[in-house]
């Protein structure tokens, strides 16, 4: 019997996106390429496979029973053709889904696409949002090649590599008239704060490391991303408490000066992360080389 890899990808995305449109973009093709896809399937399979409803695609129980088991052949197939490949980074084109937060995005990726520029200017990167669960990345289906963050209770499909640990400093603008450094608890506790919430575990992270150390703060500003942060605090008498490798780029900043925060608030973990079906992949294995030599630089 013949099979069509092709409509069994079809297959995976849909049982995974449950949406045409999704799936479709998924896999680089037009909608209708995927529907006459799955329309081959439904012949060869003689199940309708999925039923449309109001919020997405429904799969059938043939669907559901068979899915997981297409799903891991394919992946073992992509694994023997990889470890066949040999990569040559300066004449390679492919593109990396990266999921990043956005400490992440702000101090990492222009290093990055600086160092692909050099040595691979045929690869590409796209990032997308890693939020408050791996599931939600793509890196568990494997559609996503990295993800870069605090990576908690990851499946056993999902390799973890711990880069570094980082802290958290303070940010205030130049001549501030009303803190010292380090500052004081009554200090950091009179002021106004900026406080930024990524998604994901960075964010908790913080407000349990003030929990921990007994400090409060009077929160004037909630922000989503580290750019908003210098010409806020330029302007007003507010304090942001931020990671140190953030820090160290505002600081470039002459408007700006970090002060140490009234108590040791602790370190948080960077991880790398990535589907163990790209374990052996030369391009993969060497993009992680590239991710782990970006972060040492910083």
């Amino acid at each position: 019997m013949r099979y069509d890899l092709n409509a069994l990808r079809s297959l995976v995305a849909l049982m995974e996106e449950r949406s045409v449109s999704r799936a479709a973009e998924r896999l680089g093709i037009s909608q209708p390429a995927l529907s006459n896809s799955l329309n081959r399937l439904r012949l060869l399979l003689q199940d309708p496979l999925f039923v449309r409803e109001r919020y997405g695609m429904r799969p059938t129980e043939k669907a559901q029973m068979i899915g997981p088991i297409i799903a891991q052949a394919l992946q073992q197939i992509d694994a023997v053709v990889q470890e066949q490949q040999e990569f040559d980074p300066a004449h390679a084109k492919r593109q990396f889904i990266i999921a990043a937060n956005s400490y992440v995005e702000f101090i990492l990726i222009p290093e990055l696409v600086v160092r692909l520029q050099k040595t691979a200017p045929g690869l590409s990167i796209r990032v997308v949002p890693f939020g408050t669960s791996i599931s939600e990345s793509g890196l568990v289906s494997g559609d996503t090649a990295f993800a870069l963050g605090r990576v908690v209770d990851p499946p056993d499909n999902v390799v973890v590599q711990k880069l570094f640990d980082d802290g958290l400093h303070c940010v205030v603008r130049a001549g501030h008239p009303a803190v010292s450094n380090p500052m004081t608890k009554d200090q950091f506790e009179r002021l106004k704060h900026v406080n930024v919430l990524p998604p994901g575990h960075l964010k908790a992270g913080l407000f349990q490391a003030l929990d921990r150390v007994g400090l409060k703060r009077d929160l004037a500003v909630s922000l989503t991303h580290f750019l908003s942060v210098p010409d806020l605090i330029a302007e007003t008498d507010y304090c942001a408490t931020l990671p140190n490798r953030v820090c160290a780029r505002l600081a470039q900043d002459p408007r700006l000066k970090l002060v140490a925060p009234p108590a040791d608030l602790g370190r948080f973990p960077v991880e790398l992360a990535w589907h163990s079906r790209y374990r052996n992949d030369p391009a993969h294995a060497w993009m992680r080389r590239l991710l782990r030599e970006s972060f040492g630089e910083l």
